[in-house]
């Protein structure tokens, strides 16, 4: 069957979403190729940089721009397009649309239209840096960029903190070593991997904990290029050492009287790189289970 002939009910077309290089253009692969000449036309979020890799193919087809600031008002042409029978391509500048790409709201509308959305897999550029990472595989987190703002990032960082999955950031070089030394101070100083201009002819790894990475990177004029981090999971015998840790702490300033079970939860929250109210909530719990000094 021809990739643009119908393939759902009622003769609607269907939406292919294709992975392209993350560097080295020969990483496309053979099925991708099949793929972007037999569809009708291709939903680019670069449309310059997707015309120079099809014309080094031999491919010409329709290009539309397909990105951040266009894709919800562009996404009913696109449906209406799928519904009169014709397939398109979703692709992204590098690897796998809609992961930290363009693609997330067509590829919903779709669905929701009953219009057959098909994975074309290839590069991807978090399973290549975790492969070659040194660092956990059996799980992993896809945590995407980090809030721009300072308070947003911290926010998040909280909520990754406890996962025992590797975790997979991507960040601009530019913001890189601060993001760096945001995740040493809320994360700890962990273990790490920064995978640099992947599969291009500047391909770097740097191993190290995070600060050691900071640190190789603040001694250079600039840092240049696609970067993916990789971060330690948090260990469990570490946070089964900190909540007792905690926890003892709170039952001996419980103990003491010393301060008011508001202050001290304050004072253990700012000590543990916790959230006040949820030691405070522990504290609550510890002073109801200690048994009660009779009177007399």
């Amino acid at each position: 069957m021809p990739l643009n002939a119908p393939s759902n009910k009622g003769g609607q077309g269907s939406l292919f979403v294709v992975a392209m290089p993350i560097g080295n253009p020969d990483d496309i692969t053979l099925r991708a190729l099949k793929v972007l000449a037999g569809v009708d036309f291709i939903a680019a979020e670069d449309t310059r940089k997707t015309k120079r890799l099809l014309a080094a193919h031999s491919i010409s087809k329709p290009l539309v721009s397909c990105h951040e600031h266009n894709e919800q008002a562009r996404t009913p042409h696109f449906l209406e397009r799928m519904k009169q029978g014709q397939s398109m391509a979703l692709v992204s500048d590098a690897g796998t649309p809609s992961l930290s790409d363009p693609g997330f709201r067509l590829v919903c509308s779709a669905l929701a239209q009953g219009i057959s959305v098909i994975p074309i897999p290839g590069p991807s550029a978090p399973v290549a840096a975790l492969c070659v990472s040194g660092l956990p595989t059996d799980s992993f987190y896809f945590a995407g960029f980090l809030p721009r703002k300072a308070g947003a990032a911290k926010a998040r960082t909280e909520e990754l903190k406890g996962l025992r999955s590797t975790l997979v950031f991507y960040e601009s070089p530019k913001r890189l070593i601060k993001t760096l030394e945001t995740l040493a101070l809320e994360l700890g100083n962990r273990q790490a991997v920064l995978a640099r201009e992947m599969t291009k002819t500047h391909e770097e790894f740097l191993r190290g904990s995070l600060n050691e990475i900071a640190g190789q990177l603040r001694e250079r004029q600039a840092v240049l290029g696609e970067c993916t981090l990789l971060v330690a999971g948090a260990q469990l015998q570490g946070i089964e050492e900190n909540e007792d840790a905690i926890a003892a702490t709170l039952a001996e300033g419980i103990a003491d009287g010393g301060l008011s079970l508001s202050a001290l939860a304050g004072s253990v929250a700012k000590r543990f790189g916790r959230k006040k109210a949820e030691i405070y909530a522990l504290a609550l719990k510890i002073k109801e289970e200690q048994p009660k000094n009779p009177r007399g």
